[in-house]
């Protein structure tokens, strides 16, 4: 491949923004998702991602080899929430953390199919897919299921057109949204569940993630990768 082309959304910080470095430092072209130095994109507005998506391609001289869908929300909704905020919530993080992704792996795969081409998908999903979250935190890990799935579907359905997909599934990562969550869990016992005794860097998810974007062979697609620190072993 010549300099690859590549989106990532969610790049304004932690996770997003490592991914971000790393593969401009391996020499891509890079298109960032950010409400401050990238393209801004509000994925809780199902136009958004159509609009990301094009302004990509117009950032990129009409050509996106990879896709890496890393945004995503962690709010809390509590069973005890009224009927309609309960559900609002929910909704509202199906929408940023698997819609929006959907929509995006959507004009990906049809953008390679239009030119003849295949391409890659990298979808960052979570721990919380296999393991499931806290009791206020359901709408979180159904969301990152459904990107297990989804990215499985997608391996399966085109690898035969060359277009390969792979999800990494993160623990407790050191961004912002890992530091209020820790800290309003009871960092310690949290830590405690995880054998390597740490959370994970942001670095280390970006060392996966441009395998999976740069490096990693044909044959992997439909891999789910953990970097969780051994706290859940499938």
């Amino acid at each position: 491949m010549s300099q690859p082309h590549i989106l990532v959304t969610g790049s304004s910080r932690g996770i997003g923004a490592a991914i971000l470095a790393s593969l401009e430092a391996a020499g891509a072209r890079v298109a960032g998702h950010s409400t401050r130095v990238g393209i801004p994109a509000d994925f809780s507005d199902n136009a958004a991602p159509k609009q990301l998506w094009q302004a990509a391609l117009d950032r990129l001289d009409g050509r996106i080899d990879v896709l890496v869908n890393n945004a995503g929300i962690f709010e809390a909704a509590p069973i005890d929430l009224d009927d309609d905020e309960w559900v609002t919530a929910w909704e509202h993080t199906m929408q940023v953390n698997l819609t929006a992704s959907a929509q995006l792996c959507r004009f990906a795969i049809r953008h390679w199919q239009s030119e003849g081409r295949g391409g890659r998908i990298v979808n960052i999903a979570s721990r919380a897919a296999y393991r499931g979250d806290s009791p206020a935190h359901w709408h979180y890990a159904a969301s990152k299921a459904g990107m297990v799935g989804m990215t499985k579907s997608i391996a399966r359905g085109y690898a035969g057109q060359g277009i390969l997909a792979f999800t990494i599934c993160p623990g407790f990562t050191m961004t912002g949204m890992a530091e209020d969550y820790l800290e309003s869990r009871g960092g310690d016992k949290l830590l405690a569940d995880i054998p390597l005794g740490r959370v994970a860097d942001p670095e280390e998810v970006a060392t996966m993630a441009k395998f999976c974007a740069l490096e990693a062979p044909a044959s992997m697609t439909g891999a789910v990768l953990d970097v969780n620190g051994a706290s859940f072993v499938r």
